[in-house]
């Protein structure tokens, strides 16, 4: 942790953690390892997460936190509408990176069987879906954690246009230790350590999701096209939540 990171975690109240905003200003120029171990030592032993949809850029951050520390916490939001294909990706990129705390997160079978019966919430309500399915059950997985690490960038454009590198959220901190990398150096990641593609990635999935929301896209499109296309959605909702 640089300096000014640790006067603003010195300003901060006994048990309180220090303002996103002077965290964002301290951390804005270092290396997503960098803020990545300031997070860990500014949460506190196991009050950190690592939130991934193992998807196809996940590979990259994961990596970086491995080399951190591999024990930090990772949450995987299992919908029960993922490609089997990223849950096999999961079980590869725990093994090749030595991850030794990946907690699957289920939504609630009583939610289900009350509000999506049939399974077909995704088609007549989608943000109700999401909600059921990713929204509620991050918010009870993040339940003990002090501050949440994601995988958002800048580069992405919408609403990550002008993420910061952290965030307030609700009690919480959040980091975005990507926020400022470009496509390029998330390819070089992947180069530098061989890392796997996503097994869809080959067959013109530039961003996956669940797969009724989820849909091929061109090169000429942006890599978010795919996610809940012909329709004016651009999040799930983890990101506009506000956690307590």
């Amino acid at each position: 942790m640089n300096a000014r990171t640790q006067q603003a975690s010195i300003q901060s109240g006994p048990g309180d953690l220090p303002a996103a905003d002077e965290l964002a200003r301290a951390l804005g120029d270092t290396s997503p390892a960098q803020i990545i171990a300031a997070a860990r030592q500014i949460a506190g032993e196991g009050r950190l997460a690592l939130v991934s949809s193992f998807g196809t850029e996940s590979a990259a951050l994961l990596k970086v936190m491995a080399d951190v520390d591999p024990a930090i916490p990772v949450l995987f939001l299992d919908t029960g509408w993922l490609f089997e294909e990223t849950l096999r990706y999961r079980d590869t990129l725990i093994e090749r990176l030595g991850l030794s705390d990946v907690r699957s997160i289920k939504p609630l079978e009583e939610t289900l069987s009350r509000e999506d019966r049939k399974g077909d919430l995704w088609f007549s309500d989608p943000d109700a879906c999401c909600r059921i399915r990713k929204v509620e059950p991050l918010a009870r997985a993040l339940e003990g954690f002090g501050a949440w690490i994601n995988g958002r960038k800048r580069f992405q454009g919408g609403l990550r246009a002008e993420i910061a590198v952290v965030e307030q959220d609700g009690a919480r901190l959040k980091f975005n230790p990507f926020a400022n990398v470009t496509r390029a150096e998330i390819e070089a990641i992947y180069r530098d350590a061989n890392l796997p593609p996503h097994p869809l990635v080959a067959s013109g999935f530039l961003s996956v999701g669940c797969m009724p929301c989820t849909s091929r896209a061109s090169e000429d499109e942006d890599a978010r096209a795919g996610r809940w296309r012909d329709s004016d959605r651009t999040e799930c909702g983890i990101h506009t939540m506000t956690t307590s």
